[in-house]
């Protein structure tokens, strides 16, 4: 440290913590050339005006050690690091490379050595699915599959290199290579010839192209000659991100600062990139169930009569719901953990109230604190010194809903755990969700300073390193904070920013979209993208949020019937708008959504267990079609990109609200429509029709997909009866069904129950497996609805002839109207917990 640094220091009193954070600061601004602003103290040719480019030049020297390669480069270090079979991690640095931390990776590395050969002019490095050979002049990384296949390569005249602080790696780009992922990012579903930044921003009433959005997900997939890779650059600093943009020589990926960190994942299908991508930085929590209901938001319901008539509303009027927002006029004067005295006056009443009609609220928590004196939680951050800081010591300010504002530093862990302790008063009160919004860290004027200090959990950083973690940071201090104090409940968290391994901590939406028929097909495709990087509970706000002009009947329940097909189920509206309730557009539309809402209700069976599967393995509930059928072009196809799974079985084909009609792509295989068990030849493209009340929903042959009768809110029992709707396929496939008490941890204590369930069409039988976990179902028999077969023999178990009915199903009630409908042989047994076998 410098005699000035050190005197400054000694004249300004600062938290030991933030001490460090000065430090680091000082020695970046001496590297970046800032000291030079002080005076003209060294010779002028200490700071060029423009930074050289520097590169890795050649490798000098390797050593093996155990799990890991340490280079040693020209111009720079680095080290290559086995984490799994599949994935190995590169770091480079023209520096001796930093403490390792991270905030998206919790997985550890792997304990088995590597398999290293050093030859002449390059290594080779072996694990069991990947081939890395780093070609020595100059240094180049080349990866292969265990076979010898080319996934992925440097380009040869760029390789990795540093202008300034800026660091960027250079891929030789593949023929006919295709580009997946990078999170909410709008634009097409295969990234090729687009390039994106990743900065954190509050983009309000973003257009269909912005970039960039409100979060960051470094994390990509290359697909090319039928094989499949994952880069994750695990880099906070603001980065870029560019698939052949504006050339045909490279793709590339660099940030601003730090080092040249990724995870290589070699992988050949989506589906196990995702799975490896999840190892790394974690998998979501079981949410609970009632968040899985329909939600209900408005830019803001108060007073406390106006909360209870709209939720009275919707059981008078049969809508199903279980959530109710508050947005920022709950509160008194915008101040974060306080109620309004006037507009809720008793807020644990109005709470039990609307709790005993089976709702639960959810309210807005925003990061910035009102610098107000004797508002206690401003009173005590500030003692305890728990704000962002300048670097001459004073707390950061900036303005929004309270008026000027200091914001807590949510990568240290203290302030962490002071936010957390904040929401003591609420969950008292009876709230069980929370909201996390204007996390990047947002403020009017969008223009966060560069030089605001934080924590970083002891390392410091400035603003260019930490603002895409903040939001993230913030959610996981509501997720940690709200779980110590809700007694063994599992609470609601949603986020509008967040970073790569956000998925651990909270769901996520969309921000500020607008209320056209674009923004909502964009909304598909950035959720689409948020499940292809590891985020399965997303979704956007449904109706759209800016509503000026407000949304046209016909837009909104289209928009409703989609989002019944979509992770996260929420409709929200801004102030000053049209009413945007689902009654809010006439009778007919009234009762189309009545029905898509019921839908959703009666598919929670199905879509709790496709949420089972995120849990476990980190498949999106909403899944570009991109991950079970990479191969096929008309997948990326503009006319069908839009097109997902919703969970493994159901495929949605969203469409603009002015179609009557509409071309639908059915991937090879046999599909069925949902609403008329029509079959349905896949490998083509077909018309198909697409009135408000029918949103184009198929089923792919072979699927299973248990549905419960209705109910009008997720803590309503429904009948004891679980319909499993198995469909004719041509090959075996199989199905977990999972079920738990919806709300507690008890399931991470063996409190479940989980049983896989097997077709087998050509030998014409149906398995429900052993029942696993202690949980007790809550039904009691499963009564087995065959669609798409076209004779059925007699049907046994356990070698007993069973009796059968023929049922018709309305699986979307308002297909009535035109008569559609599903005659289908049904047959029941008992849920044993045993297995069960079903012939014909």
């Amino acid at each position: 440290m410098s005699r000035s640094m050190s005197l400054f220091l000694g004249f300004v009193s600062f938290p030991t913590h933030y001490q460090e954070v000065l430090k680091f600061t000082h020695t970046t601004f001496l590297r970046l050339g800032v000291a030079s602003l002080l005076g003209s103290f060294a010779p002028a040719t200490a700071y060029a005006q423009f930074p050289a480019l520097q590169t890795l030049g050649n490798v000098q020297r390797a050593e093996p050690a155990g799990n890991t390669l340490r280079l040693t480069f020209a111009n720079a270090t680095g080290e290559v690091t086995a984490y799994s079979p599949s994935i190995l991690r590169v770091r480079l640095s023209p520096k001796p490379l930093a403490q390792d931390f991270s905030y998206a990776v919790v997985a550890q590395p792997s304990v088995s050595a590597l398999q290293v050969r050093d030859e002449a002019n390059m290594l080779t490095i072996t694990i069991d699915s990947v081939r890395l050979v780093i070609q020595k002049s100059p240094a180049r990384f080349s990866f292969y599959t265990a076979d010898g296949k080319l996934l992925n390569q440097d380009e040869p005249g760029l390789g990795t290199s540093w202008v300034g602080e800026e660091i960027t790696t250079y891929k030789k780009l593949q023929p006919g290579e295709r580009f997946l992922g990078l999170g909410e990012k709008t634009g097409p579903l295969d990234r090729r010839g687009q390039a994106y930044l990743n900065q954190n921003t509050d983009t309000y009433g973003y257009g269909t192209s912005a970039d960039p959005l409100y979060s960051t997900i470094p994390f990509y997939m290359g697909l090319h000659d039928g094989l499949g890779y994952g880069i994750f650059f695990d880099n906070t600093f603001v980065s870029q991100f560019n698939f052949g943009a504006s050339n045909d020589r490279f793709s590339s990926f660099g940030a601003r600062g730090g080092e040249m960190n990724y995870y290589f994942i070699g992988r050949r299908k989506p589906a196990g990139i995702i799975q490896d991508y999840t190892y790394l930085t974690g998998r979501m929590p079981m949410p609970a169930l009632w968040s899985l209901g329909y939600q209900q938001s408005r830019y803001t319901y108060y007073p406390d009569t106006e909360v209870k008539r709209i939720v009275q509303t919707f059981r008078e009027k049969k809508i199903p719901l279980d959530v109710l927002y508050l947005d920022i006029h709950y509160m008194d004067a915008y101040k974060v953990f306080t109620w309004h005295p006037q507009r809720f006056p008793q807020p644990a009443k109005m709470l039990k109230d609307l709790k005993s009609m089976g709702v639960h609220t959810t309210v807005i928590v925003d990061p910035g604190v009102k610098t107000e004196k004797g508002y206690a939680p401003y009173e005590e951050a500030l003692q305890k010194s728990l704000f962002v800081k300048y670097p001459d010591g004073t707390n950061y300010r900036g303005e929004v809903w309270p008026g000027w504002c200091n914001f807590p530093d949510f990568t240290l862990p203290a302030a962490r755990q002071w936010w957390g302790e904040q929401f003591k008063g609420y969950v008292d009160a009876g709230l069980d969700g929370f909201w996390n919004d204007m996390n990047e860290m947002a403020t009017w004027g969008n223009q966060l300073p560069s030089n605001i200090l934080f924590n970083y959990e002891g390392r410091g950083a400035t603003t260019n390193a930490a603002r895409n973690v903040y939001g993230m940071q913030m959610a996981r201090s509501t997720y940690e904070g709200t779980r110590k104090l809700m007694n063994g409940r599992r609470p609601l968290i949603l986020t509008r920013a967040g970073y790569a391994g956000m998925q651990r901590y909270t769901a996520i939406w969309t921000g500020d979209n607008v209320s056209t028929d674009e923004h909502m097909l964009t909304g598909v495709r950035l959720v689409n993208s948020l499940g292809l990087s590891g985020m399965p509970n997303a979704g956007m706000d449904v109706g759209g949020f800016t509503a000026t002009p407000p949304p046209t009947a016909e837009l909104y329940t289209r928009w409703i019937s989609l989002g019944t097909f979509t992770p996260f189920f929420r409709a929200h509206s801004a102030v000053d708008t049209k009413s945007a309730e689902p009654w809010s557009f006439g009778e007919a539309n009234t009762e189309t959504n009545r029905n898509y809402i019921q839908l959703r209700y009666n598919l929670l069976p199905y879509l709790y267990s496709a949420f089972y599967e995120a849990t476990q393995n980190g498949m999106p509930v909403q899944r570009s079609l991109a991950i079970d059928y990479p191969t096929d072009s008309l997948v990326y196809s503009p006319d069908f990109q839009n097109q997902y799974q919703f969970g493994p079985g159901l495929l949605v084909a969203p469409v603009s609200s002015t179609l009557a009609a509409a071309r639908v792509y059915l991937p090879a295989g046999r599909w069925y429509d949902f609403y008329n068990d029509q079959p349905a030849a896949g490998g083509k493209a077909s018309y198909v029709p697409t009135p408000l009340d029918r949103l184009p929903v198929f089923v792919r042959g072979g699927s299973i997909i248990p549905m419960q009768s209705p109910v009008q809110y997720t803590a309503q029992a429904p009948l004891d009866t679980l319909y499993l709707h198995i469909y004719k396929g041509d090959k075996p496939t199989s199905f977990v069904y999972y079920e738990d008490d919806g709300t507690t941890y008890a399931h991470e204590k063996g409190q479940y129950v989980k049983r896989t369930i097997t077709l087998d069409p050509a030998a014409r039988a149906l398995e429900l497996g052993k029942m696993e976990g202690s949980f007790k179902s809550k039904f009691k028999n499963v009564e087995v609805v065959f669609h798409g077969f076209e004779s059925l023999g007699p049907v046994q178990t356990a070698g007993k002839r069973q009796t059968t009915a023929t049922r018709v199903f309305y699986l979307q009630k308002s297909a009535s109207l035109t008569g559609e409908n599903t005659r289908s042989t049904v047959i029941t047994v008992r849920n044993a917990t045993e297995a069960v076998r079903i012939t014909w």
